[in-house]
């Protein structure tokens, strides 16, 4: 089976392999609910 190029098929995320709710901006590749679970580490606040 060829390997996805273009559409959500084509990005997984880096923590679960999830292709649903990829969250692209700023390089970040991770699933919404994985995002959720490590957000405070990253960074990010509004997760406080």
């Amino acid at each position: 089976m060829a390997k996805r190029e273009f559409g959500k098929g084509a990005r997984r995320c880096r923590r679960c392999g999830d292709t649903h709710g990829v969250i692209q901006k700023y390089g970040i590749m991770l699933c919404r609910q994985c995002f959720r679970e490590v957000a405070e580490k990253m960074g990010f606040k509004k997760y406080h």
